[in-house]
C-alpha cells in the first residue's frame, strides 16, 4: 500500500465509524465465502440480514449459507439465464427505495459470475451501488502461487472446446510477443484441468512457471507448483478435484523473444513450404501474428536464403 493509502487507513482506524448496513446504498455487492463459511464477514452478514431481498445465483446455496448463520431473508434467483429479463424489474424496486444485496454462489460478485448487466443498469438509472469486500479465489490463488503478484491479468475461464481454447492461448501468446509480461490467472473446471494445462504448455511454453490451486479455504486445500508441463503431467496422473484456479507466471526476460523468433520461423517455414512466395508468406504470417510486416519480411528473406 502506498503512503497515502497507509495514512488513510490509519485515519479510518483512529476515528471513522464503521459503515452500518442501513447506510449502504440501494444495490450492494456482497462477497461470500469461497469454501469456509467462517469467512463471511460481520458486515457482510449484517448487510444480508437487513436487505429487503438477496439476489443470488442459486437460492439453495445461498439459503444454506444464511441458515448456518440464523438469517432468514427473501431470496431471489439472478443468474445468466434470467438476468436480462429480471434487471428492469429490479431497477424499478431499487428506484422505489428497496435495498437489494447481490451475491454469487461463492466469492466476489461479477468475477466470472452474473450481475454485470444489473450493475450497469443500476448505474445508468442513477441507483447507488456499493460493495462489501471479501473472499476472491483469483486473488487468493495469486498470493499462494509464489509467482509475481503484480502486474497480473485475470482471464476467467478458457474456452471448453480444444480449438477455441488453442486460439485464445495463441492470442495471449501474440500479445506477450508484443511486450505483455504479467502473471496470468484462469478459472478451470476440474475435469478440464489437465488438458487446459497441456494446452497452455503447448501455447506458452512447457517451462513456464505456474501453479494450480484447488479447494481454497476448505479441508483439502492444495497448491501445486511447478512448470506448465509438470503440472499438466501431474493433473493427468492425479486429477485434481474441486474448484480450480490456474496461475501462470510471466515469460522470463529473453525467453519471450526467443520463443517468438522460433514461432515466427516455424510459421514462415510452413508458409514457404506450401508454395507461397516470400512476400506472400511474410504478409500472411504478419497478419496472423500481429508482428510488423518489415520484421516478418526480413525474417522470410533470411529463411529463404538459407
Amino acid at each position: 500500500m502506498d503512503e497515502a493509502g497507509s495514512a488513510g487507513t490509519a485515519a479510518s482506524q483512529a476515528g471513522d465509524p464503521p459503515v452500518a448496513p442501513a447506510s449502504l446504498p440501494g444495490l450492494i455487492l456482497v462477497a461470500t465465502p469461497i469454501g469456509n463459511l467462517g469467512d463471511l464477514s460481520p458486515r457482510a452478514l449484517d448487510t444480508l440480514r437487513t436487505a429487503d431481498a438477496v439476489l443470488c445465483e442459486d437460492t439453495r446455496v445461498t439459503g444454506a449459507m444464511l441458515a448456518r448463520h440464523g438469517v432468514s431473508v427473501t431470496l431471489l434467483a439472478l443468474h445468466d439465464h434470467n438476468e436480462g429479463a429480471q434487471a428492469p424489474r429490479l431497477i424499478e424496486r431499487l428506484l422505489g427505495g428497496a435495498r437489494l444485496a447481490l451475491v454469487s454462489d461463492a466469492g466476489t460478485p461479477l468475477v466470472s459470475d452474473p450481475g454485470y448487466r444489473l450493475v450497469r443498469a443500476a448505474i445508468a438509472a442513477g441507483v447507488p451501488v456499493g460493495a462489501v469486500p471479501g473472499p476472491n479465489a483469483a486473488v487468493m490463488a495469486l498470493t499462494l502461487s509464489g509467482l509475481p503478484p503484480h502486474p497480473f491479468l485475470f482471464l476467467g475461464f478458457l474456452p471448453a472446446k480444444a480449438a477455441a481454447r488453442a486460439a485464445e492461448i495463441a492470442r495471449i501468446a501474440t500479445v506477450e510477443r508484443a511486450g505483455l509480461a504479467v502473471t496470468l490467472i484462469f478459472y478451470e473446471a476440474p475435469h478440464r484441468a489437465a488438458e487446459a494445462l497441456a494446452a497452455l504448455a503447448e501455447g506458452l511454453g512447457p517451462g513456464r512457471p505456474a501453479a494450480l490451486a484447488r479447494e481454497m479455504t476448505k479441508r483439502f486445500e492444495e497448491v501445486r507448483r511447478g512448470t506448465l508441463a509438470s503440472l499438466a503431467q501431474g493433473a493427468e496422473a492425479d486429477p485434481p478435484r474441486g474448484e480450480i484456479v490456474l496461475v501462470v507466471g510471466p515469460p522470463e526476460a529473453g525467453l519471450a523473444e526467443a520463443a517468438a523468433e522460433a514461432t515466427l520461423e516455424d510459421q514462415l517455414s510452413a508458409a514457404l513450404a506450401s508454395g507461397l512466395s516470400v512476400r506472400d508468406a511474410a504478409a500472411m504470417v504478419a497478419e496472423a501474428t500481429g508482428l510488423p510486416r518489415k520484421q516478418v519480411y526480413a525474417a522470410a528473406l533470411a529463411l529463404a536464403a538459407r
